[in-house]
């Protein structure tokens, strides 16, 4: 009883918001009060994931192929917001574990400005470009037809995006992971409720309609406590004049962070092609079922490894370089767990849960072949997420693009062509490259993380 009391009371605290030190005390104790909003807040994101697809799915095989492949294109989006993010999360942490919220404040500004500019330059592109990018991805014309208005409107609301992912990087960093999951709630509630609501009267493009409105709410409710809350954080005036020393500082953390995401982001949508290609839209809908599903495990697994990041930060700029390693060792086994579970349930029930989803038996077919086959490697995701990520919030951005690059592009899509075409498995080859790469993704990020060079970056 007295041990159920005490992991109620870790709980609370750690939904609460509270203030903690991350650099003294009980190393389980801090994993936990970290993990726990921050799988929170990445679970709700999954969950909407999966019911944003349950509703599309009703429109029909053509809908499902354009919200896939939009995602797949979008992701170079989402690859710019996560690199900003891990370079702000990695400074602020450090600034934190030294004591120094003003300084933690001030990168955050600069961050943002960054952010900015660049996103500005994407939705001009992604509006202007919307039914390029579907024919370049390999869709039917009936495809870029139905689907360039929901493309359109999903990257001429891209700043949304962007945003809600900086400003929580910039949260977690400060330990405040009960505030970037609160952010994250809102945004993915609103839209689970408008999503069926927007769908039923202007279709597809309403589900685009409704992210953007959710994401946008989001961002509105982390500005406000960033600029008028009571946290560690506190934004001024005067954080937003331009800083070449620390936004120079960013960019150097932040590019290769993106490029790492890119990478990986880019190999994916190799990959949706090479399904698009070799089985068509029956084949490409299975697959983005399936993935959505994949994505609905791995986001509160990517929570579990964002609090190895904060964890590793904020000891090192306590000088507690002990105290980072063991943590991201620990939060590497939870993970593990976590993941050995989600291995069982997609090998033995991808049927059932792909026909949650629709009753086209070919997409049924599809989408559980490949749900099984990458949920194969589902342990080696939550071991290889915790040490990249260990390694982004030491400031080491550089060591987990190059094990991206090696490992997708160099292994994952040859790897995927060969067996598609060159074996002729058409897109089961595809899914069989996914946890073959993610296996080796895992081994070499354990490897690098053990040589200790991490230890010695300074941010």
């Amino acid at each position: 009883m007295a041990k159920a009391n005490k992991i109620l009371a870790i709980v609370r605290s750690s939904l609460n918001g509270e203030e903690h030190d991350y650099t003294q005390g009980s190393i389980p104790r801090a994993v936990f009060l970290l993990a726990i909003p921050m799988i929170l807040e990445l679970s709700l994101e999954s969950v909407f994931a999966v019911v944003d697809m349950f509703f599309v799915s009703k429109l029909g095989q053509n809908a499902i192929a354009t919200v896939g492949l939009t995602e797949s294109v979008i992701t170079v989006l989402y690859s710019i917001a996560i690199g900003l993010s891990t370079a702000a999360t990695a400074i602020v942490a450090r600034r934190i574990g030294e004591k120094n919220s003003g300084e933690a404040a001030h990168a955050g500004a600069q961050a943002l400005i960054v952010a900015l500019i660049a996103t500005i330059v994407i939705s001009i592109c992604g509006v202007i470009f919307a039914a390029d990018i579907l024919s370049l991805m390999g869709a039917s014309r009936e495809v870029v037809h139905d689907g360039a208005i929901f493309t359109r409107i999903m990257f001429g609301g891209s700043l949304g995006i962007m945003l809600l992912f900086l400003i929580n990087g910039i949260f977690r960093g400060a330990g405040d992971a009960a505030m970037a999951m609160r952010s994250l709630w809102i945004a993915s509630i609103i839209n689970i409720i408008l999503c069926p609501i927007f769908i039923h009267f202007w279709g597809l493009r309403g589900a685009a309609i409704a992210t953007v409105i959710g994401r946008t709410t989001g961002v509105t409710y982390q500005c406000y406590h960033l600029f008028k809350g009571s946290g560690i954080l506190k934004f001024h005036r005067n954080n937003f004049r331009f800083d070449t020393t620390v936004i120079k500082s960013i960019i150097k953390l932040a590019w290769p962070a993106t490029l790492q995401f890119i990478i990986a982001s880019g190999s994916w949508i190799i990959l949706a092609r090479i399904v698009a290609q070799t089985g068509g839209t029956t084949a490409s809908a299975g697959y983005q079922i399936a993935i959505r599903n994949v994505v609905f495990f791995i986001l509160p697994a990517w929570g579990l490894s964002n609090a190895a990041a904060t964890l590793v930060g904020q000891n090192l700029g306590a000088k507690q370089v002990e105290r980072a390693e063991k943590s991201v060792f620990l939060t590497a086994k939870y993970n593990a767990i976590f993941m050995s579970f989600v291995t069982l349930l997609f090998v033995c029930f991808s049927y059932p849960i792909i026909h949650f989803f629709t009753q086209d038996e070919a997409v049924i077919a599809f989408g559980s072949r490949a749900l099984k086959i990458i949920g194969t490697g589902y342990i080696f995701y939550g071991v290889a997420m915790v040490m990249t990520q260990a390694l982004n919030g030491a400031g080491d951005t550089r060591t987990p693009t190059v094990i991206n690059f090696v490992c997708f592009w160099l292994f994952q899509v040859p790897l995927a062509y060969y067996l598609s075409e060159g074996l002729e498995l058409h897109s089961t080859g595809a899914f069989i490259a996914i946890p073959t790469a993610e296996t080796l993704i895992a081994i070499i990020a354990w490897f690098y993380f053990r040589r200790g060079k991490w230890k010695e970056v300074k941010v």
